[in-house]
């Protein structure tokens, strides 16, 4: 399952999801995304971004991206945890349409 990102339909997504054998789930348009992993994605890609050199290669962005993810700081996590009741009021009175999340 993915939500139709354009990053999860990059021609090199399909080869891999096609050699482990993956079929994709038909995923409606306009769903609403309520996972908070989409927030800590955003920021580890603008930490990654910020950092001076950015990585040239997979394994200084593997590196990087480990190095980012043991300081985001715990309370941005938890902020983003407690959101969750807000979020799901929001996709609610929004009958599962745009929300400012």
């Amino acid at each position: 399952m993915d939500d139709n990102a354009r990053l999860h339909r990059a021609n090199i997504v399909d080869e891999c999801l096609q050699s482990e054998d993956i079929t994709r789930m038909d995923w409606p348009a306009y769903s609403p995304d309520l996972n908070p992993i989409e927030h800590v994605w955003d920021m580890l890609g603008q930490r990654i971004t910020a950092g001076q050199p950015p990585p040239t290669c997979l394994p200084e962005l593997r590196r990087a991206l480990l190095d980012e993810w043991c300081n985001i700081p715990q309370n941005q996590i938890d902020n983003l945890i407690l959101s969750m009741p807000r979020r799901c009021k929001a996709c609610i009175a929004s009958s599962g349409r745009h929300t400012p999340y």
